[in-house]
């Protein structure tokens, strides 16, 4: 499993590829954990000026794999390795970068909220069918996507969980650019290198000033992540989840 994220280096760069194309990127419990190690290590790090989150051609993340949503609708436990790494992504202390191919399901949307650039290609969707499978926002996007999309952009895309195509995404600020699927991770390790090769304090200032702080950020992720855990053990959630995974399984 620990080939599901592949993590290397490339001068100061550090790249976290999600690499579970059979399951479209679906992320599990140890997969959070290492892309959270990740993070941690490479902030830690000297050598590491920018951190790159990749997929697999046609599939960026489908989200969070919902046979562990089952388990804790069904009465398990579910650790906590999701909290984990949306801190890590709060608290992330080196530029992010991210670069987004095909599909890109709930983290697999709401991660690049946190990321500093981001590169899609027109056939990238990004979609959060949070409220669909009796669910709510996470990982802090109900206060960062009104605060880059406009209140009633978040809310088609949030409540409604309406599809943002690329070049909807980039003109509502979601994104930084849209490129050639053959070009995408050229143009994001591109730009990643050049922002390596900025003076690393006057960049982390910038940064830091840009993001305000991170502890409104910090407090709606443990609000989200609540009413996340009690929604999860609810009927409406336990009821579309199923119903989700038995047509899953038909199909």
């Amino acid at each position: 499993m620990t080939d599901h994220i592949l993590v290397e280096r490339q001068g100061t760069v550090q790249i976290i590829r999600m690499n579970r194309p059979d399951k479209k990127n679906a992320l599990t419990r140890a997969m959070y954990a290492k892309m959270s190690a990740a993070l941690a290590e490479g902030d830690a790090d000297p050598a590491v000026r920018v951190h790159v989150f990749l997929g697999v051609p046609g599939a960026f993340c489908a989200g969070n794999d919902l046979a562990d949503f089952l388990v804790v609708a069904t009465g398990g436990e579910g650790g906590t390795e999701v909290w984990d790494f949306l801190m890590a992504l709060a608290k992330v202390e080196k530029p992010m970068l991210s670069g987004v191919d095909g599909i890109a399901v709930g983290i697999g949307t709401t991660l690049n909220l946190h990321c500093d650039l981001t590169f899609a290609t027109p056939r990238t969707l990004f979609r959060t069918p949070f409220v669909d499978l009796g669910l709510v926002p996470e990982a802090g996007s109900s206060l960062l996507a009104p605060q880059i999309l406009g209140r009633q952009g978040a809310f088609a895309l949030l409540g409604l969980g309406e599809g943002f195509s690329a070049e909807r995404a980039k003109a509502a600020g979601l994104i930084y650019e849209v490129v050639a699927e053959d070009a995408l991770e050229r143009s994001v390790l591109a730009a990643a290198a050049q922002i390596a090769a900025k003076p690393p304090q006057a960049l982390k200032i910038a940064r830091d000033l840009m993001r305000g702080s991170g502890e409104e950020l910090v407090a709606r992720i443990k609000v989200e992540s609540e009413h996340f855990r009690e929604r999860l053990k609810s009927n409406e959630a336990r009821a579309a989840l199923t119903a989700f995974m038995t047509r899953k399984k038909v199909s």
